[in-house]
């Protein structure tokens, strides 16, 4: 029994020295996440760590949402980052951060189901005339709707209203934003693009030609998000190209 008591003093003794060398504070280290984003459609939340941000005391957005989010990393542990529709609490995109880089950014656009992440990766064309107007786009729902098997980048085949060509922007994609074309503005201001697979003039829809209508500004360089539409009942109708990413973000130009 005497043996048994000085081995269990023993043990103790260990573990006590054991805590000892233990550090009194989890490491720590500053971190920041700069966070730019616009919602069109739906009224959006941020939520780290479980904990939806705050921003002008308000957690839930529509429109613009701008924050410096400064906090701490803890034991190297992981900053986890939610963007959620507010109504349906469908996660629209998951981010996670860790202190190999403290200080990042999140960035991105949200309209109607299309979601562009790390939106401020792009940058700006410029005009070089006074009086052009100039374009590039992106497709994020490419076949959202129509369904096609063609896959591939595509070409905006850009005409006036007497059907002159004014230009061709090549390499439409779905993640990135095509060449850029510019030309002289004219009145009418109405141009039509024809949508067609990339080095042909063959619509990237079989039979059916994708035809987009859209006004001219003067002295502007724009970079529009094309966007599948569909009916009522659901079946694809066309294509829209509205909204212009430069009216939301400042971009750096190229």
């Amino acid at each position: 029994m005497k043996k048994f008591l000085v081995s269990i003093s023993i043990l103790l003794l260990l573990l006590s020295c054991d805590d000892n060398l233990l550090p009194y504070y989890d490491t720590q280290e500053p971190g920041e996440i700069v966070i730019k984003g616009y919602s069109v459609s739906d009224s959006l939340q941020i939520i780290i760590d479980e904990a939806p941000i705050i921003i002008n005391e308000k957690s839930v957005f529509l429109k613009y949402m701008d924050k410096d989010y400064e906090f701490v990393y803890y034991n190297d542990k992981v900053k986890n980052v939610d963007i959620v529709i507010n109504d349906t609490r469908q996660s629209l995109k998951s981010y996670s951060f860790t202190n190999n880089k403290p200080f990042d950014t999140l960035s991105f656009f949200y309209n109607n189901g299309t979601y562009i992440d790390n939106v401020l990766r792009f940058k700006k064309s410029v005009l070089n005339e006074q009086g052009s107007t100039g374009y590039k786009f992106i497709f994020p729902s490419l076949n959202r709707y129509s369904n096609t098997d063609y896959t591939g980048p595509l070409d905006g085949i850009i005409r006036n209203t007497s059907g002159t060509v004014l230009g061709t922007v090549e390499n439409i994609t779905s993640d990135n934003f095509s060449s850029f074309t510019a030309f002289p503005f004219s009145s009418p201001p109405i141009i039509k693009m024809e949508l067609v697979k990339h080095g042909t003039t063959e619509s990237y829809i079989p039979g059916t030609q994708i035809m987009l209508t859209m006004v001219m500004q003067a002295n502007k360089s724009r970079m529009i998000v094309l966007e599948e539409k569909q009916d009522e009942s659901g079946s694809f109708s066309g294509v829209e190209g509205v909204v212009d990413l430069s009216d939301y973000f400042e971009f750096e130009t190229e």
